[in-house]
């Protein structure tokens, strides 16, 4: 059977789940599978089968959605349609785990994501035991994450081959394969050439030498683990914000405009297609900020 044949099967058992167990109006169900026919589309586009989908994949769909100037409301409605979708799949055994899980929807209006304080990312940081395994590992990726605003997925992949160091700066490959230069702070720097002291310890599989990252199996760490080391550590401090690898890129962005950063520069560093993307920062309060922001990034400041 080919993957098209597959495909139009399973959409159609979907229908019925949607008439039959979910009771839906045929107008809802029409707009449910207007909204995956959206996605199937760029998926073709992609050569990428419905049933391999990832939640990177689903990152780029939501971006793409964003990019083709697609309201925010009309973002969110789209991507309930998808999670509709995928927890059918899941509850019909077609795929084991739900690729949606960890997707982001989009902010509605001029809704502010929720940011990390100095103080609250310090406290996190602080709190991890470096006398672990993975104590010291952890260190340099939530200070990677804020100190270069990175999606999960960027850090995740991130290679040795694309540090430079001693100069100041990583290379960054983003959606749709961009690459981009972003500068590393000293903190993070220490950190992570801490953690290199140790890095070569552990298992690394072959074919996954010059991941940064590397996981107890030896492989680059996923987004999954990186989202459960910050909720460890966020229920451990008992930080009451719902936080998520993502709330360290809204803070890097927050504390480097807060700081005197030009929009267009954290626009480049953020690797945003269009600026209306980054101007959601500029309607942050400043007073929430604390005055040790001095220059542009906390972790650049001279002690």
């Amino acid at each position: 059977m080919n993957k098209q044949v597959k495909n139009k099967q399973i959409i159609t058992k979907y229908k019925q789940y949607l008439k039959l167990e979910k009771s839906l109006s045929k107008n809802t169900i029409m707009a449910y599978i207007g909204d995956l026919e959206k996605l199937i589309s760029y998926l073709e586009e992609e050569n990428i089968n419905i049933l391999d989908v990832t939640t990177d994949n689903l990152d780029n769909f939501s971006a793409s959605l964003r990019d083709l100037g697609i309201h925010p409301r009309s973002q969110a409605r789209i991507l309930s349609g998808i999670r509709s979708f995928f927890n059918f799949l899941t509850l019909d055994d077609y795929i084991s785990q739900d690729p949606t899980e960890f997707l982001e929807s989009p902010q509605i209006g001029k809704h502010i994501p929720d940011i990390l304080s100095v103080e609250e990312i310090d406290s996190l940081i602080n709190s991890i035991d470096r006398s672990t395994k993975e104590g010291q590992r952890n260190c340099a990726i939530l200070e990677t994450l804020y100190s270069c605003g990175l999606r999960v997925s960027e850090l995740c992949n991130l290679k040795i081959s694309d540090l430079f160091l001693d100069e100041g700066f990583i290379k960054v490959e983003g959606k749709g394969s961009k690459q981009r230069l972003v500068p590393i702070s000293q903190k993070a720097t220490k950190e992570i050439k801490n953690y290199f002291l140790q890095r070569s310890d552990g298992l690394i599989k072959p074919g996954y030498e010059d991941f940064v990252f590397i996981s107890r199996f030896g492989k680059n760490i996923s987004r999954i683990m990186v989202f459960h080391i910050i909720k460890e550590l966020s229920e451990q401090i008992g930080l009451k914000k719902s936080i998520s690898p993502h709330t360290f890129r809204h803070s890097f962005a927050t504390h480097l405009l807060e700081g005197g950063a030009n929009l267009r520069a954290i626009q480049s560093m953020l690797g945003h297609e269009c600026i209306g993307t980054t101007e959601i920062y500029t309607h942050i309060d400043k007073n929430k900020l604390r005055n040790e922001i001095i220059s542009h990034h906390p972790r650049n400041k001279t002690h």
